[in-house]
């Protein structure tokens, strides 16, 4: 038997906040419901639901607004890394986001380790445009110079 619930929180393969979803209900006793990630379709959970997706409407709007000025600020900026490199410019060891998340840290960026991408790290001396992405929608690019200690 089906139940009909609405979703008070974005449940991944199920569906988004707001959303009203038919599930098992065993599902949505053992699960939804007591993760308190769904409520029963209701005339007053409808209300609260509402003035639920406007609060976070205007937190994603704030988030979004950040991000786009941190954007501007790392685009704007290069770091230089410092390491030990052998004679045919491969280095020692390598770069990777933590290195790099250090480097911005010391300019008073601070940012997750999830935002840097990058898929294998550096292994030789030169320049590099990292990737970092901020929010769903905003992306920079951060110049590192990678020179020998």
């Amino acid at each position: 038997m089906a139940v009909e619930l609405i979703l008070i929180e974005d449940v991944d393969g199920l569906g988004r906040i707001g959303e009203e979803v038919r599930v098992a209900e065993g599902y949505a006793r053992n699960y939804l419901l007591p993760k308190k990630l769904a409520v029963a379709v209701t005339k007053g959970n409808l209300r609260q639901l509402e003035a639920k997706k406007l609060r976070l409407q205007k937190e994603c709007e704030d988030r979004l607004e950040v991000a786009q000025t941190m954007a501007k600020t790392i685009g704007a900026m290069s770091v230089t890394l410092s390491v030990e490199a052998d004679e045919n410019d491969k280095l020692y060891g390598s770069i990777s986001s933590v290195q790099i998340i250090q480097a911005l840290a010391e300019e008073n960026v601070e940012i997750p380790k999830s935002a840097v991408q990058m898929e294998e790290p550096i292994r030789e001396l030169g320049t590099y445009n990292v990737d970092i992405k901020l929010h769903e929608s905003v992306q920079a690019s951060l110049k590192v110079w990678v020179v020998r200690k």
